[in-house]
């Protein structure tokens, strides 16, 4: 596994070898946890992993798992070597340096200062919080729906975020004493946990509610989150439709694929390059011969002799805004699955009280290392307050 995970000794060395160690950091900046790779590989050159790994976890306490999944967005677009040749692999470095060097030496020996909170989710969002607030000596409980850790970060598929790496980060955010894990906790009420005795309650619970396609024969699609949960329930050898260009879109194709599917056809709306997803899931597409039918809207979906048929539309843009072309709808029959991967939602929530949201069911979906800023925002909000 180490061998397509992580950088090798030679890449690895050719890689921190590139920084140009600026002096405006710009790939701290760019990061939404604030991490400083510029000082981690510093560290590297010098062969100081200790301090490395400090720096790391310091910032991020889910580093491997960003490492692995971090878009080239962040870090890797600010780095000034992108203006020169290319960006360094700043994520794969991250995750090599904390696979090869993380050691679970942590300073866990903390002073309680007798506050306890609660936090509802055990995802990116809720694990940072955790970490940053015992950390500063409050008791924390997660209460954690499932029956394990990682949220939403289960449905990434094994070819790119094995479940251990998730694992790797809790353990080690997990050798403070202060914090307990409580899975198989469902919480259906914030308020009751402030009635426990918590000083504060932070809800860190996702987006539960896959977005409807909103059309005639909806009920014959599965949802990308029943999909990427149990992707073992859904294998098929026939011909499979992805609805949907993202990222999660891209994960059940690929994951389909994998799953011994003779096609699959992602149905986008919009445009190749109004795709959001990174240079690395472009190739896995066509890696894995993925058809992409774009400026493309799916109608209707209807069943006949255990078959799915799509009805689709052409799409084009009037004066920048994306519209069906009249008279382009046809008929395209023999699929054997309709997985909608249009994105979820979360009912609305805000801050009261002594009760906060952090992670996904307050931003909406995001990337993991914004799901652990907003963890670490919301801790040290508390942390201010009391």
């Amino acid at each position: 596994m180490a061998d397509k995970f992580y950088l090798n000794q030679v890449q690895f060395n050719a890689e921190i070898s590139r920084c140009l160690n600026c002096k405006n950091q710009p790939c701290m900046k760019a990061c939404p946890a604030g991490c400083n790779p510029n000082d981690f590989i510093q560290y590297a050159q010098n062969n100081d992993f200790e301090n490395a790994v400090k720096i790391i976890c310091n910032a991020n306490p889910m580093g491997q798992t960003c490492g692995l999944v971090c878009p080239d967005k962040f870090c890797m677009k600010a780095c000034t070597r992108a203006n020169i040749d290319f960006p360094i692999n700043i994520p794969r470095v991250q995750a090599t340096i904390l696979e090869k060097h993380r050691n679970n030496n942590k300073e866990t020996d903390i002073a309680y200062n007798n506050k306890q909170i609660a936090i509802i989710g055990a995802g990116p969002a809720g694990m940072a919080a955790a970490e940053k607030l015992a950390s500063n000596g409050f008791r924390v409980a997660i209460f954690e729906a499932s029956d394990k850790i990682g949220g939403a970060l289960n449905m990434i598929p094994d070819n790119r975020l094995p479940f251990e790496v998730i694992k790797k980060d809790w353990d080690f955010i997990a050798q403070n004493k202060l914090i307990s894990l409580h899975l198989n906790a469902f919480v259906t009420n914030p308020e009751h946990l402030l009635q426990r005795g918590f000083c504060a309650v932070i809800v860190a619970s996702g987006e539960p509610n896959c977005i409807d396609l909103g059309i005639e024969g909806e009920e014959f699609s599965i949802s990308y989150l029943d999909y990427l949960k149990t992707p073992e329930k859904y294998v098929s050898s026939g011909n499979i439709a992805i609805v949907g260009g993202g990222a999660v879109a891209t994960d059940c194709a690929v994951t389909a694929r994998i799953n011994g599917a003779d096609n699959v056809e992602m149905f986008i709306r919009r445009r190749v390059c109004d795709m959001r997803i990174t240079e690395e899931e472009r190739k896995a597409l066509i890696k894995n011969n993925i058809d992409l039918t774009t400026m493309t809207k799916i109608k209707k979906i209807t069943k006949e002799n255990d078959k799915l048929i799509l009805y689709t539309c052409k799409t084009h843009f009037i004066n920048g805004k994306l519209e069906e072309i009249e008279g382009t709808t046809i008929k395209r029959p023999n699929f054997d699955m309709v997985i909608k991967a249009i994105g979820s939602s979360a009912p609305k929530c805000d801050d009261s009280e002594n009760i906060f949201y952090a992670g996904d069911c307050k931003n909406g979906g995001s990337t993991v290392v914004e799901a652990v800023a907003s963890g670490k925002d919301v801790a040290q909000k508390i942390i201010e307050k009391f």
